[in-house]
């Protein structure tokens, strides 16, 4: 994987670059410092994955990367932040960002970047547990189209919320290996692999925001 890593904090970024390089499937192509640099970069290089910082001087890496994916609609753009605002969150999400995910979880980056290659978005923990807070849309998904019951549509919210497995069975008043059950067949209907995904395709798919 050939990625690009855009951070204005230069220690940053090269120390993101060894730590990357030494999985041994990530290549750092190339780093930059600036959202306008962030242009350059993605137009003459075209990396798979481009992990950007949102907060630098000039052009931000939200403005940088919604004039990228206003002209390349596949472009794979991953925001590393140490800040987990409420309107920088809901902005990545709208531009089409495929993650967002907070610098010292350091131990996530890899595999983010791996997701993101995949296709899937991607949310750190913390990024994870203030969705429910930040969407305001009404549902109008048609769970049919995915042969998902109504025991299974309640199961998926309260994921979604941050249950536990004890606690939806102890609020469904199932036990819990028929909710672990409920849960696996959901992950093979959607074609997910974990309650993360699951919360992601939950907030992204049924209550609205927008894919592309």
């Amino acid at each position: 994987m050939r990625i690009a890593v855009v951070d204005d904090d230069k220690l940053v970024a090269v120390s993101l670059k060894t730590i990357l390089e030494s999985t041994g499937r990530i290549e750092v192509a190339e780093m930059g410092g600036s959202g306008k640099e962030a242009l350059e970069i993605y137009e003459r290089l075209k990396p798979d994955v481009m992990l950007m910082d949102i907060r630098m001087e000039g052009m931000s890496g939200l403005e940088a990367g919604e004039r990228i994916l206003d002209k390349y609609k596949d472009a794979k753009i991953l925001y590393l932040t140490t800040f987990s605002d409420d309107e920088y969150i809901i902005k990545a999400l709208n531009i089409g960002a495929k993650g967002y995910i907070l610098k010292q979880n350091f131990e996530e980056i890899a595999p983010a970047l791996e997701l993101v290659l995949k296709g899937q978005r991607v949310f750190g923990d913390s990024v994870i547990s203030k969705l429910p807070d930040l969407i305001h849309n009404n549902e109008k998904f048609d769970y049919g189209e995915y042969d998902i019951c109504d025991k299974e549509e309640q199961i998926i919210k309260l994921v979604a919320q941050g249950r536990s497995n004890k606690e939806i069975s102890s609020e469904l008043f199932l036990g819990e290996g028929t909710v672990r059950n409920y849960l696996s067949n959901i992950l093979s209907k959607l074609n997910l692999r974990d309650r993360t995904q699951l919360a992601v395709f939950y907030y992204t798919k049924v209550k609205g925001y927008n894919e592309e």
